[in-house]
């Protein structure tokens, strides 16, 4: 049997419980049809890049398969009648990888540390440089700039 990645994207509007029955739904078609189902992970909703049937986000899950072709096909056959499933795409892989996925292992930002004496040093308040230096070579003020005559004035 072969090995694939699948990922589908369903609707903005259903529930998890919701997705998490799609996810059970092709489950069984997959192992109805001589195929066994490893890691499965719900990645969440998370926003498009563009509208989908007039959908701004969707919920995205994966599903690692070992099965045939045939029960791939029919699975993707019932995801193309579903309402609920916007996109999916499934991709053959020589070897399914061991823990989370890419996905998955995406760090908060709330995990990172503070900022101060990172890369850039530490934050500044606006306006903490003190007055500006006065400019060199110019005229400091209006008033000692030269008037040219305009000629409505002449």
């Amino acid at each position: 049997m072969a090995l694939y990645e699948h990922v589908f994207l369903a609707r903005q509007d259903i529930s998890a419980q919701q997705v998490d029955a799609l996810v059970e739904q092709y489950k069984g078609v997959i192992e109805a049809n001589g195929g066994k189902v490893g890691r499965i992970e719900n990645w969440g909703l998370k926003s498009l890049t563009y509208r989908i049937k007039k959908n701004r986000k969707a919920h995205y899950a994966l599903m690692d398969i070992d099965a045939p072709a045939a029960a791939v096909q029919e699975m993707e056959r019932q995801m193309r009648i579903s309402e609920d499933v916007l996109r999916y795409m499934t991709i053959a892989v020589e070897k399914h990888e061991e823990g989370p996925s890419a996905m998955m292992q995406k760090r908060d930002r709330d995990d990172r540390g503070p900022r101060e004496g990172g890369d850039r040093g530490p934050r500044r308040e606006f306006g903490d440089r003190g007055p500006r230096p006065p400019r060199e070579g110019g005229f400091g003020d209006r008033e000692d700039r030269p008037r040219r005559p305009r000629e409505d004035r002449v």
